[in-house]
């Protein structure tokens, strides 16, 4: 129980000091004598074939120590998903045959400092020569059959089972409609997000005696990333030292395995320590942001408050390439319908591919563009049929013992008193019927 003796105390956090006081060591703060610095070649388009990467002016510029193209990638694909069993693999690290956004990795120019090394990728940039093609843009144009497809599978989604969405159905959606008093629609849209830490991305590799790597990164999820980087540089993970420490701010945006791979190759092929620092411009226009999402929602509402029956449509943009999107889209699916117990459901949830920078994980990941929709819908339809918001909420919130839509029982419910607890905490005076609501309310007796 000892440990229970911080709950409601206020306690000094164990790094607070060094970060007042500027003490505190992040991943820039790194250096090492030698090291070298990394530049990115990026698409200056947002679609298009790559027919030629002349790097020959860049290497001849004094200062240049290497240029880094795909054909240097042991295993030239990002592999963030495979480790939880999801294929096929779609993101190159350095794209070698086309370009899905603009800003996507081409060549990784490594120089004695960060202005040679800026320069050299600037020639590279100007001796790339790109077939530009017309991109996909927009999400409801990404599903239409007359879009072209991105995608080598031939469709611009994800395939779920064979389907083009992940699907849930849950009772008779129609029949719910049938009998409902009042049906209320809404569309609830969330544009891109960018995470932006304060701390960009930042890797420094340096290479050791015996073969081994030692890897300074700023990554939120230190052996996930060792897991990643070993497979696409194909070297057993004990060769990697990986050094974590304070992330600069991260939020679900560090996460991509991103900056290790090629930075650890470019320690591998100069024999030095390297420094890859994404500038403030990087991080805000190339690092993935939390998804562009569109959410469509009709409920069948009884005239007591009882949402009877809900059919939900949401399509995600993942942007050009996988990253965490399948998985996040899953999430999304199963919480599209809310913490709300609801007899009749039906929720398609596509996970589309356009040519924008790629989303990834955010604080929530799926679940909060979900609770954002579900909330303002719950407005909506207190609004619509006079009903008080608390109360619409409490008599449709989950009690242990009955079943969500995802076939689980519930059993730790806590909206109830955390709306009462609220409620209490803003000056709002329940009713007394509602005061008296309880998670425990339910008892497995069939009340719809």
């Amino acid at each position: 129980m000892k440990q229970l003796g911080i709950v409601g105390q206020s306690v000094k956090r164990r790094d607070g000091v060094g970060h007042v006081t500027g003490q505190t060591q992040y991943v820039d703060d790194v250096f090492y004598p030698n090291m070298l610095w990394l530049q990115m070649v990026r698409s200056p388009v947002a679609r298009g074939k790559i027919r030629r990467i002349d790097t020959s002016r860049a290497e001849a510029m004094p200062g240049v120590a290497a240029v880094i193209t795909a054909q240097d990638v042991p295993n030239n694909w990002y592999t963030i998903l495979c480790l939880i069993g999801i294929e096929p693999n779609d993101e190159p690290v350095l794209a070698h045959e086309e370009v899905m956004y603009e800003g996507e990795p081409i060549c990784a120019v490594v120089a004695e400092t960060e202005d040679i090394a800026r320069e050299a990728a600037a020639q590279i940039l100007l001796d790339l020569d790109i077939e530009e093609q017309p991109p996909v843009l927009d999400v409801e144009y990404a599903i239409r059959p007359e879009a072209p497809a991105i995608k080598k599978w031939g469709n611009n989604t994800f395939m779920y089972d064979g389907m083009n969405h992940r699907r849930l159905r849950f009772g008779d959606v129609e029949a719910g409609f049938a009998q409902a008093d009042y049906i209320v629609e809404g569309t609830y849209q969330l544009s891109p997000i960018e995470h932006a830490p304060i701390e960009t991305h930042v890797c420094v590799v340096k290479p050791e005696p015996d073969g081994r790597l030692t890897v300074h990164t700023n990554t939120q999820a230190l052996y996930f990333t060792m897991d990643n980087t070993a497979i696409i540089l194909k070297v057993p993970s004990n060769r990697l030292r990986m050094i974590g420490g304070t992330v600069g701010g991260g939020f679900g945006g560090k996460v991509d395995v991103i900056t290790e791979p090629i930075t650890c190759i470019a320690a591998m092929k100069t024999r030095r320590p390297v420094k890859w620092r994404w500038s403030r411009e990087e991080e805000f226009r190339y690092s993935s942001t939390r998804a562009a999402v569109k959410m469509e929602y009709k409920d069948g509402v009884m005239k007591d408050g009882r949402i009877v029956a809900r059919k939900v449509r949401s399509l995600q943009d993942a942007g050009a390439y996988h990253r965490h999107s399948p998985y996040g889209v899953q999430k999304h699916m199963a919480n599209l319908p809310g913490p709300y117990n609801i007899p009749n459901v039906w929720v398609d949830a596509y996970c589309v591919y356009t040519n924008r920078q790629p989303s990834s994980a955010m604080r929530g990941f799926g679940v909060t563009e979900a609770s954002f929709a579900i909330e303002v819908q719950m407005d909506r339809i207190a609004r619509t049929i006079g009903m008080d918001p608390w109360e619409i909420r409490l008599i449709n919130a989950y009690r242990n013992g009955q079943m969500r839509p995802v076939r689980k029982i519930v059993e730790d419910a806590t909206l109830v008193e955390t709306l009462q607890a609220a409620a209490q905490l803003v000056g709002h005076e329940l009713p007394e019927h509602l005061r008296a609501m309880s998670s425990d309310d339910y008892h497995g007796r069939d009340e719809r």
